[in-house]
């Protein structure tokens, strides 16, 4: 599910907001991209919201989805994945919420 919001609306740092919504940066191993997490469970990796933000002159473009499930194949990064579903849209209002009203 993409996403925007103006720079401007953000009282604190991204990463500072982000960590507040319960998510943390992470590396992809395959492409060195920075992108943040929130898994659903303490004990289990997946499922867990995977949102990837990309920093323009005046916004963050933010791509969200729900990771189901890692990748079934050896080398592969492909994996099970939702990207419109009501889980992802209430999450979307979640953390357009936190990033506006956080103090």
């Amino acid at each position: 599910m993409l996403f925007q919001i103006s720079k401007s609306e953000l009282s604190k740092s991204l990463p500072e907001v982000l960590r507040k919504c319960g998510y943390f940066m992470i590396t992809s191993y395959h492409s060195g991209e920075t992108s943040y997490v929130k898994r659903l469970s303490r004990l289990q990796h997946y499922p867990r919201f995977h949102l990837y933000v990309h920093e323009k002159s005046d916004t963050y473009q933010f791509n969200l989805h729900l990771d189901q499930k890692k990748p079934s194949y050896k080398g592969a990064v492909a994996h099970s994945a939702e990207y419109d579903e009501p889980k992802v849209l209430e999450e979307k209002e979640r953390i357009i919420n936190t990033l506006i009203n956080i103090k």
